[in-house]
């Protein structure tokens, strides 16, 4: 055995002789833990400050370790559900069937919604009515719940048992009681990703997509349409149409309030309106001696404070909770003057180049009138979609030019529902005339495809030239989202909404000029309303829509901030490789993403105001509409005009030798899986 002393110097410990006074011994020990005390406070400073350093090398270096995953990354297909049958607000008052539980089971359900990343979103009445909804449904040991690589339809929660998840014959985990799983089932039309089995006899409770998106679009149709009536029987709002009605509605926020809570204080200034929607409140007014009156109680549908709305307004009475719970119903004046300014400014547009764009959509009908499908021959493949392929093709008897057919199989548009894109996709570019937007010029469709006779850009994809080049300077991505808000302003002053914002979806033409392509998301929707269905790039969706509360023209806008942080830094804020979790990550807003130091700070605040998780707080969705955009400092000097005329050099101006030169595309194998199934239900009719 080593019976020797412990060797103290190697720790930085004084050596102590056994002969030395005991009070000097404890008095050196005390130093010692001093000195040794200072070494630890400096050894945290010094990690404290490496951290720091490390932060602002990952904050530069995280972009390119996005940038060489940006280039490894598919292009991204869209996605959606099947477009939602537009529910009217007489409808909004329909039943489902309800599925009795006991108290204990309806909390079970709720914590496992509570708990889920995603579900723990919804609005507590929403939480409820799923609740009620939920059907229950039993597993015996080893059945198979969920198969990888099935269609998914529902959501399901464990009431009883054990689960067992793999992927691949790998296994992955186990699921136990009150545990929600097959979320995204719900949101769209997916495959599975894993498989499900049950371990022991299972019971569950399950939820239809259908059903989960109606009782999310009833809600929001119900909470508008109440709130709208609400607004009808004040005067201020009496007079406005239906359609202002519902966009005001639409901005009004819920204020809560406690009984004795003070709403409005007597001589104090305001700028916002209220109208209750819950309980009662009390008005009193104090004279000059400071003596207190009652004045009287209002309830719910009464509203106080509307002068505020027209001019700063002084308080002539204070207003105070008088229940145990009030509701209020609330709007500020900036907010109302820019809806109505906005509101006012669509008005106002009387869409003259609509009537000359009949005169072109005329000339370009008679100009390709006579071509048949037989009289194009194919160059070669230069794209490949959800629903076929995009080919390169030129007339038989005109070499001099040639167009870009988009190829669709109708069994595949059937399969997954799609027709009422498809068709809506046709007519938006059969009306639109735009530099900044693909032109249509004939359609043709046999008994297993439908064709678009489409313009040809032959500079390709910006997805191809951001993948080659990693990314983008501030000057260059500035030209491809000014082209984009050319898009936009053109489109959103017509009510179209485009939807699936990309740089996949965005070509160059000869000069460099972007152009929007693939419109199968874009939808024409009824002024002041919104739409519901959920479709776009899960990278690139709103909150809204994922949310299913809803969605307008502002989703374009949140879209439109995403596609600059792609472009300038390779990669899009919002992403992983499973889905639920890239909806998860936008749901935790732009505020929670960590911004290299390759986005400026101008850009970095505008893409912050167009990624708003309100909305209607959005640049573009106020007052001043895409002019406010335009106006930004991240845009100051851009030379707007030269855009529109075409005169401004464009950063990239692509090689194009002659007119089927696909350099710029990249190259794809024929199609392996054969033709299609003939479909004969006709409803392409007015293809």
């Amino acid at each position: 055995m080593d019976t020797s002393e412990p060797d103290n110097s190697a720790l930085g410990l004084p050596i102590l002789d056994m002969g030395t006074d005991p009070l000097t011994i404890i008095q050196r020990q005390q130093q010692t833990i001093a000195d040794l005390k200072l070494l630890l406070q400096q050894s945290s400073k010094e990690i404290q400050e490496l951290r720091s350093q490390l932060d602002k090398y990952q904050s530069v270096l995280i972009p390119y370790s996005r940038r060489y995953s940006r280039r490894q990354r598919k292009r991204q297909q869209g996605i959606s559900a099947e477009p939602q049958s537009v529910i009217s607000v007489a409808d909004i008052n329909v039943t489902f069937q309800k599925h009795p539980k006991s108290k204990e089971v309806r909390d079970l359900i709720q914590n496992a919604i509570l708990e889920n990343d995603f579900m723990k979103n919804l609005d507590t009445a929403q939480i409820e009515q799923i609740t009620d909804c939920m059907s229950p449904c039993q597993y015996p040991k080893d059945q198979l719940i969920i198969k990888e690589g099935d269609a998914g339809s529902v959501v399901y929660v464990i009431q009883e048992g054990r689960l067992e998840v793999t992927k691949e014959g790998r296994f992955l985990s186990h699921m136990g009681v009150g545990k929600l799983f097959g979320e995204l089932a719900i949101l769209y039309n997916c495959t599975r990703t894993a498989t499900v089995k049950a371990v022991e006899d299972c019971k569950l409770w399950a939820i239809e997509r259908q059903c989960f998106q109606t009782i999310m679009m009833r809600s929001g149709l119900t909470r508008q349409a109440e709130y709208a009536d609400f607004l009808k029987s004040v005067p201020a709002f009496a007079n406005l149409p239906e359609e202002t009605l519902w966009k005001i509605s639409d901005v009004l926020e819920d204020a809560n309030y406690n009984k004795g809570d003070c709403i409005i204080r007597q001589g104090a200034k305001g700028d916002t309106f209220f109208i209750i929607s819950r309980g009662t409140v009390k008005v009193t007014r104090k004279d000059d001696s400071g003596q207190e009156t009652f004045i009287r109680t209002l309830q719910r549908g009464e509203f106080f404070g509307e002068k505020a709305l027209q001019s700063e307004d002084v308080r002539t009475a204070s207003i105070t909770a008088d229940s145990d719970s009030v509701g209020c119903l609330v709007i500020d004046r900036e907010s109302f003057n820019q809806l109505m300014s906005n509101i006012d400014a669509i008005k106002a547009n009387s869409y003259q180049d609509d009537v000359d764009n009949n005169g072109v959509r005329k000339k370009i009908d008679n100009e390709f009138k006579d071509l048949v499908l037989s009289d194009l021959r194919v160059v070669a493949t230069i794209g490949v979609g959800g629903f076929g392929r995009v080919e390169l093709v030129q007339p038989v008897n005109d070499p001099s030019r040639s167009f870009a057919l988009k190829v669709m199989k109708k069994a595949q548009i059937v399969e997954t529902r799609q027709q009422q894109h498809i068709m809506s996709e046709k007519q938006i570019l059969v009306e639109t005339n735009c530099d900044f937007v693909i032109k249509l010029y004939k359609t043709f469709k046999d008994t297993k495809y439908l064709y678009m006779l489409l313009e040809a850009c032959l500079g390709g994809e910006l997805w191809t030239i951001l993948r080659d080049r990693g990314n983008f300077d501030d000057s260059t991505t500035r030209f491809y989202t000014a082209c984009v808000l050319e898009a936009f302003d053109y489109l959103h002053s017509r009510n179209i909404i485009y939807r699936d914002l990309k740089p996949e979806n965005m070509l160059l033409d000869q000069r460099g000029y972007i152009k929007l392509v693939d419109f199968g998301f874009a939808k024409k929707l009824t002024s002041g309303r919104k739409t519901w269905t959920f479709c776009g790039t899960p990278e690139y969706v709103a909150p809204e829509v994922i949310l299913n509360r809803g969605h307008d023209i502002s989703a374009d806008y949140w879209s439109l901030g995403v596609l600059m942080f792609e472009l300038l830094t390779g990669a899009p804020p919002f992403t992983d490789s499973d889905f639920m979790k890239t909806y998860n990550i936008i749901l935790k807003g732009i505020d929670a993403i960590d911004f290299p130091r390759c986005i400026s700070r101008n850009a970095q605040a505008l893409i912050k105001k167009l990624c708003r998780d309100n909305p209607n707080e959005r640049l573009g969705a106020g007052g001043g509409g895409i002019s406010d955009i335009r106006k930004h400092k991240w845009f100051e000097g851009f030379n707007w005009e030269g855009l529109k005329q075409r005169t401004l050099q464009a950063p990239l101006v692509p090689q194009i030798q002659h007119v089927t030169d696909t350099r710029n595309f990249d190259q794809y194998p024929p199609d392996a899986e054969g033709p299609p199934p003939d479909d004969v239900t006709g409803w392409d009719a007015d293809f």
